[in-house]
């Protein structure tokens, strides 16, 4: 054998030494299932003798260290970190992806999300459900796995801004919780240009480093535009962007139906004073109020709800198509309908000087508000008037003009509503809503804070009214445990531990939040009222808010806490939510002597109708959230008061006081000292100053930056 291939033959057998090394001791390590040994235990387990591999061996263990395979810990010793997973079978759950480091796998049973870093998803993003293996559980850590199956996709378009090059192109999603971008070849560009807003589909999941693949199939607009952008929000929360054309076809169809045989099925309210109250810029009118005065004193007062059952049946297009949207969507300068216009905008409509289809919750009242009668069915109205929240209010204000007397009434009778409602427990929150005034391109020209008025909260008592009567109604119908099947919007007690906190933060503003039982709703009342016109009012109306419990539809009969009511439903407002649809079916239904439906099936629908209704509320909130971004950046130059709305490690969130609007303060652009979370008593403090910035402070800021692709206001804290 001549040297050259002796010395080639040498340096392949300690290649190959070498690599069998690495072997071994990733081997070795994952076997030992976390113990760690020091570096000359490794090299006697391993049976290492030639120097030359001894030498090479440390330098293995520093590469393996720099890849992630093994970790040093302080005592010099080394242990694989390759977790192991116990013999139990996979949870099943969907992905709640916090940041770019990690996510939870939410199971849905309490103290069973499981914690997995980013890199062990599995390509796995936000929404979708999957299969995670948990890891060995050490004493006192909570659960840890990793994904090892992709059970559903959650979606595979999104929306997002597209950045190009002269060889390839990649869009950055819009939405937050997804925190990696999408490579495109230009062959799937779809005549897309860079700082485009498009709709984009995933081909090819990624795997590891490698970055997902996708095709462009729609271009909403440039970035910034306001039509992009809303189409942008529509996009991601899966809005439909129009009506079918099955469906359009089938509402044309649709005779308009009052006939004399149907108002013969019908009580006749058609001579009966009756009005509308709603918003200055509303199209569909759904509820109206006829009044009238009896014989012996009391007064009869009908809430009339547009009949919309009596033209959507079950089963047809309309009728599936308006489950699938569940509920109407109002963005910032459109609404989402869950109707065609030739329902919500005409036929439905409760417009003035014309003979609509209603149905009804009827009530003889007292002066003293007490309801000694009612009746519920189906109605024909002929509305009067209409009135706008701000016309109702001045007629209230002033005791003139169209129907005055009656409105005083009414106004009168909802104020001991009202105060009978609060002292059985109800939650008063009366949180600022904010609503802008648009320019023709749909840029903000200014942001106007809502103001409920008694005109409001007129309509909003004898809703809520109608709403309770039916569903006591109906749970009443059926002697016994076993009730009729109903479609019931209820609201539990709020979670203990939240109150809790919640009355430890309030006690540092010198507040007393009573949390025992019953006394809980009471106390926060008391504290709604105290804290009115306060500089911590919003920061502690916010975070009462937060401590209570959604609100959600369901089979179940149990009460609504937030109102403290033992039943209640949604029946006011069929044009624009579903349930009420059921609800006004299943009345009928049982006003027909017919017998319980199936509980299963509405359980089902009650729950997509509950997802549907967060998905609006979302993209709702998106659309606000968009429009703050865009207004204020355009006052850069300005500087404003805030009130701290929220503490986290990365940052102080600030809202603004004259706009509402929110923004955040990074903790790297606190410069005059290095601030530390303090998480209990939600505060940062500094380390050498120890200057503390407290929820519910008040601070002078500055916008720093906007970025309305991903609808954030940086901000700066101005000294004073």
């Amino acid at each position: 054998m001549s040297k050259k291939k002796f010395k080639q033959e040498k340096e392949k057998k300690v290649k190959k030494e070498k690599a069998g090394i690495r072997t071994v001791l990733l081997s070795f390590l994952e076997e030992m299932k976390g113990n760690a040994y020091a570096p000359d235990q490794l090299i006697k387990k391993l049976g290492l003798k030639k120097k030359e591999l001894i030498k090479d061996f440390y330098r293995l263990l520093d590469l393996l260290e720099e890849e992630g395979a093994i970790e040093q810990l302080s005592n010099g010793s080394y242990k694989s970190k390759k977790r192991t997973m116990p013999a139990i079978a996979p949870i099943t759950g969907i992905v709640d992806h916090v940041n770019p480091r990690f996510g939870y796998v939410v199971t849905g049973e309490e103290g069973k999300d499981v914690y997995v870093t980013t890199d062990d998803l599995n390509t796995a993003l936000h929404g979708d459900t999957v299969a995670v293996a948990l890891f060995s559980k050490k004493s006192g850590k909570s659960k840890e796995g990793k994904v090892v199956e992709i059970i559903k996709r959650n979606r595979t378009r999104f929306v997002g801004k597209l950045e190009l090059s002269s060889k390839y192109a990649f869009v950055v999603p819009d939405f937050k919780k997804i925190y990696q971008d999408f490579f495109i070849y230009p062959e799937n560009l779809n005549n897309a240009k860079t700082d485009d807003k498009v709709v984009f589909e995933v081909t090819k999941w990624g795997n590891g480093d490698k970055a997902p693949e996708a095709k462009v199939v729609e271009i909403l607009g440039k970035t910034g535009e306001n039509e992009a952008e809303i189409h942008s929000i529509m996009a991601e929360f899966d809005l439909p962007f129009r009506f079918d054309s099955n469906v359009l076809s089938e509402s044309k169809q649709i005779d308009h139906g009052i006939t004399k045989e149907e108002i013969k099925k019908r009580r006749d309210f058609r001579n009966v004073l009756t009005f509308t109250i709603d918003p200055e810029d509303a199209k569909d009118f759904d509820d109206a109020l006829s009044f009238k005065i009896l014989d012996n004193g009391n007064f009869e007062i009908g809430v009339h709800i547009a009949d919309v059952t009596h033209y959507v049946k079950p089963e047809t297009l309309l009728d599936k198509d308006a489950f699938d949207r569940a509920t109407s969507v109002y963005l910032v300068d459109r609404t989402v309908p869950m109707l065609p216009e030739r329902l919500s905008n005409e036929l439905c409509s409760l417009r003035p000087n014309e003979d609509k289809l209603t149905f009804a919750a009827v009530f003889e009242m007292n002066s003293k508000a007490q309801v000694v009668n009612e009746w519920f069915g189906r109605t024909v109205i002929h509305s009067d008037f209409r009135f706008s929240y701000e016309a109702a209010q001045e007629v209230i204000e002033n005791g003139k003009g169209q129907f005055a007397e009656e409105l005083k009434i009414l106004n009168e009778l909802h104020h001991k509503l009202r105060k009978e409602r609060f002292a059985k427990g109800a939650v008063n929150f009366e949180t600022t809503e904010v609503k802008f005034k648009l320019d023709e391109k749909g840029k903000p020209l200014t942001v106007i804070p809502k103001v409920r008025k008694d005109a409001h909260k007129l309509i909003e008592e004898f809703m809520l009214l109608a709403n309770r009567a039916v569903a006591t109604y109906v749970y009443k119908l059926k002697k016994g445990a076993e009730k009729n099947t109903f479609v019931y919007r209820t609201h539990d007690l709020p979670d203990e531990q939240k109150v809790l906190d919640f009355a430890t933060f309030a006690k540092q503003f010198g507040h007393k939040v009573n949390v025992e039982g019953s006394s809980v709703s009471r106390s926060l009342n008391t504290l709604m009222a105290e804290i009115e016109g306060t500089p911590e009012q919003s920061v502690l109306q916010s975070l009462a808010v937060r401590t209570m419990a959604k609100a959600k539809y369901t089979t179940e009969a149990k009460g609504h806490f937030g109102l403290a009511f033992d039943h209640y439903t949604h029946f006011t407002s069929p044009i624009r939510r579903y349930p009420d649809m059921m609800v006004h079916r299943l009345l009928q239904h049982y006003l027909d002597n017919g017998k319980s439906v199936n509980k299963k099936e509405y359980e089902e629908k009650c729950i997509h109708s509950s997802e549907r209704e967060k998905r609006a509320a979302d993209a709702e909130r998106a659309s606000i959230k968009y429009k703050q971004v865009e207004f204020m950046s355009l006052t850069t130059t300005k500087v404003f008061k805030g009130i701290i709305s929220g503490v986290m490690e990365f940052g102080i969130f600030v809202e603004i006081i004259e706009t509402k609007c929110e923004g955040m303060v990074r903790m790297s652009d606190l410069k005059d000292d290095f601030y530390e979370f303090d998480e209990k008593n939600y505060r940062v403090i500094g380390r050498r100053r120890k200057k503390i910035y407290r929820l519910g402070d008040e601070v002078t800021a500055r916008v720093k930056k906007t970025d309305v692709d991903r609808r954030q206001i940086d901000l700066t804290i101005e000294e004073d």
